[in-house]
């Protein structure tokens, strides 16, 4: 196998400023790869799909078209799946502490991502393409929000899943001396203990200033207890070395990995690596064949109120995994009973989207978030540039801000997913598109409430950033309007969102934000 590297360009975006109040339109899902006749009238820029790229990539439906054609590069907006969600797990748990979230700490794609879409599923592994959007309710400036919508196949029960093969490298260190640190884990792990089936297996280890193997890789089957008895021992030590926890807990699993199951490393820490290697480029060296020969993936948990959050994102970013954050039983529980399939098992590996807008439509636009997963345009197609792992029941969101030029009509924008297949490595797309027609409803009150659940949760993660958007309401107004979906969704998860919203505009004082407004093409 060849190693991956990841290329990225910009930084954190510029602002946008005027007003955009948007609404929610469904757009088309095309997969098989052909402009539509209003592309051709008006001359849209399409994703080059040539069948192949640098190794012959297949489109799902079959096509055998070739599209030629492809947008300047300032027209381009290309960028590594992502379906981290720690984040606004972690924002939630700092607001309910009665503090603001550091601006850093704040990355909009994870707030997005961290609700349910709606989007239509596909039956077998890789992805279907859904695109709506919404216009400015009463501005006359051309702003809209476009929602880029992937979603894979639906996870599969505990008893259809494959056997797993899990090695959990538990930080111990002085830092996790606390009941919502080490105590949260050892619940943690006691109820994935209960969850997991006889055919699974577990392996355990801890790291303070060194690293020990608690448990060699065991199988659940008449294990139990011997299990719970590791996973009560944890007790916290000294400083943290999580270059070393990681090292040892590769080793483990290389040596337990097991044939036709799922084999992963599960790094649970607050991730204050204070001892050892404490750049995540060094560590994942270290194990990186590892990583490369056997497959294996890393999940990182995140806990504790004082939280290195971006060291915990840069690790399982290059170490072909995803992160997320617990704060308390309720949230253990949904990782490791409700959602375990999803962080267990891959349907998509090194996974791309390009999103090519229509430059005689689209004066200028915005991808919200994804700073640090950004690709060269040019490296869509190279399946040697590393991407995201994406699981079953997994979606993703990527939401754009975009203004349409005076008289658009037409084409607005072509959204195209590539991924490996994770057996067999073989390259496949999907494509979907969206014209004007389709972003041009309210945003609030409209038909689609999952958009606008996805507007306000990016709108509060720009304001928590100190920035901007088009249209956004104040954290008031934003709190108003999350209470109103949490009722018509009636989902729990909005009220909690509606409920963070609150905490953060006390905070503030209800302070608003504002930002600049540049030229033509992409703002970054």
């Amino acid at each position: 196998m060849e190693h991956r590297t990841r290329k990225y360009r910009g930084g954190v975006g510029l602002l946008l400023a005027a007003g955009v109040l948007l609404t929610g339109c469904s757009g088309a899902d095309s997969g098989d790869g052909k402009a539509t006749s209003d592309q051709r009238r008006a001359g849209a820029p399409a994703p080059a799909y040539t069948g192949g790229g640098t190794d012959g990539a297949k489109n799902d439906d079959g096509g055998a078209d070739r599209l030629k054609e492809t947008a300047p590069p300032d027209y381009l907006s290309t960028f590594a799946l992502d379906v981290d969600t720690a984040s606004y797990g972690y924002a939630r748990r700092t607001l309910a502490d009665g503090r603001l979230p550091g601006a850093e700490t704040v990355r909009p794609e994870e707030f997005v991502n961290s609700f349910r879409q709606g989007y239509h599923r596909p039956e077998g592994n890789g992805f279907s393409v859904s695109v709506d959007g919404a216009r400015a309710a009463g501005e006359e400036d051309g702003w809209s929000l476009v929602r880029v919508g992937l979603a894979t196949k639906s996870a599969p029960t505990t008893g259809e899943r494959p056997p797993a093969a899990l090695t959990f490298v538990v930080d111990v260190s002085g830092s996790m001396n606390s009941p919502d640190r080490l105590g949260l884990v050892r619940t943690s792990l006691g109820i994935l203990t209960d969850e997991l089936r006889d055919d699974d297996s577990i392996s355990l280890v801890t790291f303070s200033d060194e690293a020990e193997t608690v448990l060699p890789m065991t199988r659940l089957a008449g294990h139990r207890s011997k299990i719970r008895d590791a996973v009560d021992s944890l007790e916290p030590a000294a400083s943290t070395n999580v270059g070393a926890g990681i090292e040892r807990g590769y080793e483990e699993a290389v040596e337990g990995r097991r044939k036709g199951v799922n084999n992963r490393v599960v790094l649970l820490s607050d991730a204050l690596a204070n001892t050892g290697d404490t750049k995540a480029d060094d560590i994942l060296e270290r194990i990186d064949s590892a990583r490369r020969e056997y497959g294996i993936t890393l999940f990182g948990v995140g806990v504790g109120s004082d939280y290195g959050d971006a060291f915990m994102e840069q690790l399982t970013n290059k170490g072909d995994g995803h992160t997320t954050y617990i704060a308390d039983e309720e949230q253990a529980r949904k990782v490791f009973v409700d959602q375990l399939p999803a962080h267990l098992e891959l349907t998509a590996r090194d996974a791309k989207a390009q999103v090519a807008f229509d430059r005689g439509n689209v004066e200028k636009f915005r991808l919200i978030g994804y700073e640090d997963r950004k690709v060269a345009d040019e490296d869509f197609r190279d399946d040697t540039v590393d991407g995201g792992e994406v699981g079953p029941g997994h979606t993703v969101t990527a939401l754009y801000a975009v203004r349409l030029r005076d008289g658009a009509s037409g084409h607005v924008a072509t959204a195209t997913v590539r991924w490996l297949d994770p057996k067999t490595r073989e390259p496949h797309e999907k494509t979907g598109s969206v014209a004007t027609g389709a972003i041009t409803g309210k945003l609030w009150d409209g038909r689609s409430t999952r958009l606008q659940v996805t507007a306000v949760a990016a709108y509060f993660a720009e304001n928590l950033r100190g920035t901007s958007l088009p249209g956004a309401p104040d954290l008031g107004e934003l709190a108003d309007r999350a209470e109103k979906l949490a009722t018509t969704t009636e989902d729990v998860s909005v009220t909690k969102l509606a409920d963070a919203i609150t905490r953060a505009d006390r905070l503030k004082g209800g302070a608003g934000d504002g930002g600049g407004d540049p030229g033509e093409g992409e703002m970054g």
